[in-house]
């Protein structure tokens, strides 16, 4: 858990990357972790590398991306859920690749286009960068847990961590838009109304909750 911890408050969004390439033997990590969670989510993640065109268009350069030349896809068949999913899964392997002395910022619309290949009746949905930065990125303002939660003195204490979790996550122009509730050991977590990436938002902070709480206190509702 600990280890666990530290990476989330490691990690951040970087958008400035090294023209060094990633070795062979974390490919093979990454693309393991990309195929386990493929099953387990049922997505078609899939890992690019050594592609200089995605991230070097205009819609790249307005986002300030340099040198990125590696990134994941987050693909999968439209249903209800596959946004949060692909939040959900896609920061489990931001977060393996933290752990693997890699760089990431999630990216929806500032890149062109990917050499992702979706299958029949899959859609791209959105990609993250990947590789090493410049630097390791800087801390964001943040939301205070009682905006975002129905935290209080009394709550227990796995609650607190994995709402300090959740504030940690990333999303969409750092809004922040969710809410978590807790009754007892059952948790809820909602999106927020209006914003951009709202569903993948609210997969990104579920992991990071769920990983600060442990899931072995509570349960989802």
């Amino acid at each position: 858990m600990q280890e666990v911890m530290e990476l989330i408050q490691k990690r951040h969004s970087v958008r400035q990357y090294c023209d060094r390439p990633i070795p062979e033997e974390i490919r093979k990590q990454l693309d393991a972790c990309a195929a386990k969670w493929n099953g387990e989510g049922s997505l078609n993640i899939q890992i690019i590398y050594d592609d200089p065109e995605c991230f070097n268009s205009r819609l790249a350069h307005y986002g300030s991306f340099k040198n990125c030349r590696n990134y994941i896809a987050m693909i999968g068949t439209p249903a209800k859920d596959l946004e949060e999913r692909c939040g959900w899964y896609g920061e489990l392997l931001v977060l393996e690749a933290q752990r693997l002395g890699l760089n990431t910022c999630w990216a929806a619309l500032t890149h062109g286009k990917s050499k992702a290949v979706p299958g029949p009746g899959e859609k791209e949905v959105i990609l993250i960068a990947l590789g090493y930065g410049e630097t390791q990125g800087s801390a964001r303002k943040s939301k205070r847990p009682e905006d975002v939660s129905d935290l209080n003195a009394d709550s227990p204490d796995w609650y607190r961590n994995g709402i300090t979790a959740a504030l940690l996550a990333p999303t969409a122009v750092n809004q922040q838009k969710f809410r978590f509730t807790r009754d007892g050991n059952r948790v809820s977590a909602k999106p927020g109304r209006f914003g951009s990436c709202l569903k993948i938002d609210l997969g990104i902070v579920k992991c990071h909750f769920e990983l600060g709480a442990g899931k072995e206190n509570f349960e989802w509702v």
